[in-house]
């Protein structure tokens, strides 16, 4: 069996964290591959090491980096010493901060350099391989994930690799330029280690013991989530589920291997296993109605009506070209016959709200365009909702109950969820409502 591990940053904050993760990949001589982040806050007066570094290429960019990469610096230094490894740390820092320098601070080499130190340190207390991300991670000259590419070399680089420690969040352009991930990345890295190796399973170690079916910052202690599709997972985690990354799923889900979030500070409970559809059958059958809740605020839903929209040819297509242009995602579009509203998140506008809208309308000539702002998505996912009568009501009742206006509502064809739009302001008082309909 050939497992490969996560750790995120929480994991990974502390001398005393470092030895836990040790602790467990050696338990365990499956576990052949470890992807880590940069280490995270310790305590609540803490900085992130990507946070430090983010500083370090603001610094770069006017001449020096020295005095935000002192602190960075002493982190890593601290580690070193306290874990009593002989590795040459200082003159990695070194060489570290003199690239940050000459690079003018490039933020993505730059804040990469979480990952690499924390790699560099790990694979020697482990004594294991440490293999660059740069060298098998491949992004295109436009700074995409080129995953065709990506396996081909990450298989032959791992290959004739027992045992690997790998840093996260980054990989290399064709000219050679390091290009991050998003925030969070390190969790799609470990998805692209456990493709490259056909791994059985990709464990993925955070602060908390696997998914819970609503955010615990809005309903008190929310029931754990023992076994999800990844196409659920896929749909909590775009919705703001912040346990893995959106993205993690695609590297394995072509491959049908399973996901397990364990916590690293409980690893031996049971944790969240995100399992491919054929393997999720089975479950589907025994499974709740409702999975889990998630949702984000701040979006903007453009209210376009024209009579005769539906036979006019060409009227969508042109719409979504205005917001090609002006580089706009669109969340949905639900439809009716002479309406169309399209849900678009707020950050996705830079300042230009009002010339978008008005370049919509030259292209379309709509008998109005309304704005509405400040509005709130939910989604309600889980396959058990599928041909189950009364799902909907259920779910309209309780947000009712929550005196919650509806503003819009998407279903796709294949029930696996129901988003419902209410104003920001509704938003946790929605959850809730939803919550102790399906979940309480």
């Amino acid at each position: 069996m050939i497992k490969v591990c996560k750790f995120g940053g929480t994991s990974l904050a502390s001398t005393e964290n470092i030895l836990k993760m040790a602790e467990i990949v050696k338990e365990d001589p499956s576990r052949r591959y470890v992807v880590v982040s940069a280490p995270g806050k310790r305590d609540g007066e803490d900085v992130k090491v990507t946070d430090m570094l983010i500083e370090c290429s603001n610094q770069a960019k006017l001449g020096s980096c020295a005095k935000a990469f002192s602190g960075v610096a002493k982190r890593f230094e601290d580690i070193v010493k306290e874990l009593n490894l002989s590795i040459d740390i200082r003159g990695i820092l070194a060489n570290v901060q003199s690239k940050i320098d000459e690079l003018r601070g490039d933020y993505d080499y730059t804040v990469s350099r979480g990952e690499y130190l924390n790699a560099v340190i790990i694979a020697e207390l482990l004594g294991y391989d440490f293999i660059d991300a740069k060298d098998f991670i491949k992004f295109d000259i436009e700074g995409e994930f080129s995953p065709e590419y990506t396996w081909d070399i990450a298989t032959e680089t791992l290959k004739n690799v027992k045992c690997a420690v790998v840093p996260g969040f980054y990989g290399s352009m064709p000219n050679k330029k390091i290009k991050t991930f998003s925030r969070g990345g390190s969790d799609v890295s470990g998805a692209i280690v456990a493709r490259a190796v056909m791994a059985d399973v990709y464990e993925n170690f955070t602060d908390v013991d696997g998914v819970l079916s609503a955010d615990p910052r809005i309903v008190k202690n929310p029931k754990p989530i023992r076994f999800i599709s990844y196409r659920e997972l896929r749909e909590l985690a775009y919705m703001g589920a912040s346990v893995l990354h959106a993205d993690a799923i695609f590297p394995v889900r072509t491959a049908n291997i399973p996901i397990h979030i364990k916590s690293t500070f409980m690893p031996n409970g049971e944790g969240t296993l995100i399992m491919p559809d054929d393997m999720y059958e089975e479950k589907i059958k025994t499974s709740e109605l409702v999975t889990g809740i998630a949702g984000k605020k701040d979006y903007i839903v453009l209210l376009i009506q024209k009579s005769m929209m539906n036979s006019e040819k060409g009227f969508t297509r042109k719409i979504l070209s205005v917001l090609e242009r002006y580089g706009i995602c669109f969340e949905h579009i639900p439809t009716g016959i002479d309406t169309m509203s399209i849900v678009i998140a707020k950050s996705e506008f830079n300042n230009n709200l009002e010339e978008v809208v008005s370049k919509i309308a030259i292209a379309v000539d709509p008998d109005s365009i309304k704005i509405m702002e400040n509005i709130a998505l939910i989604a309600t996912v889980g396959h058990g909702m599928a041909n189950k009568l009364g799902t909907a009501a259920k779910l309209f009742n309780a947000i009712s109950s929550a005196q919650a206006n509806v503003k819009l509502i998407d279903q796709g064809s294949s029930e696996l969820n129901i988003i419902v739009g209410v104003s920001n302001e509704d938003f946790e008082k929605t959850i809730k409502a939803i919550y102790n309909e399906f979940k309480a």
